[in-house]
């Protein structure tokens, strides 16, 4: 889509720069609350697939977080090296590894609420307001990557 004249739109006017600094303006209010946690974004996303569902392997959480294996492997290194998860190989299909949370990792979901208060508090959205616009943004992913016509 171009504005007036063919030209392209400004930035603020681009659905993916706004989402884009969205992204970056919530990773700096959660940046405080996951340092004092010991995490990293991308592992509190980690643990976020395995509280939904322990003992996954790396496979899976990547899909479940549209990455790639050999993104999820380091990030799996460094939350096992903390104490959050530990790694095991299947035992069917020692390909395979899969992701376990400790104590402290489980311990963990119950420090991150802290997360989405900050996130209400600060945009100043209501609790049904923020369910809304994330089932927008849901639907808005979705078809975004689902397949095409053929």
């Amino acid at each position: 889509m171009s504005g007036p004249n063919g030209q392209p739109l400004p930035l603020d006017a681009q659905l993916c720069f706004s989402l884009y600094s969205t992204t970056i303006a919530i990773n700096r209010l959660y940046k405080p609350m996951l340092d004092s946690l010991g995490v990293t974004y991308p592992q509190y996303l980690v643990l976020s697939t395995l509280w939904e569902g322990d003992g996954q392997t790396i496979g899976a959480i990547a899909e479940r977080l549209a990455l790639e294996p050999s993104t999820i492997t380091p990030l799996v290194k460094r939350l096992e090296v903390a104490g959050f998860v530990d790694r095991k190989r299947n035992a069917a299909d020692e390909r395979k590894v899969e992701v376990f949370l400790t104590a402290k990792g489980k311990g963990l979901r119950r420090e991150v609420g802290c997360l989405t208060d900050a996130l209400l508090e600060h945009s100043k959205l209501t609790i049904p307001e923020m369910i809304a616009f994330n089932e927008q943004v849901q639907r808005f992913r979705t078809a975004l990557t689902a397949p095409g016509p053929a």
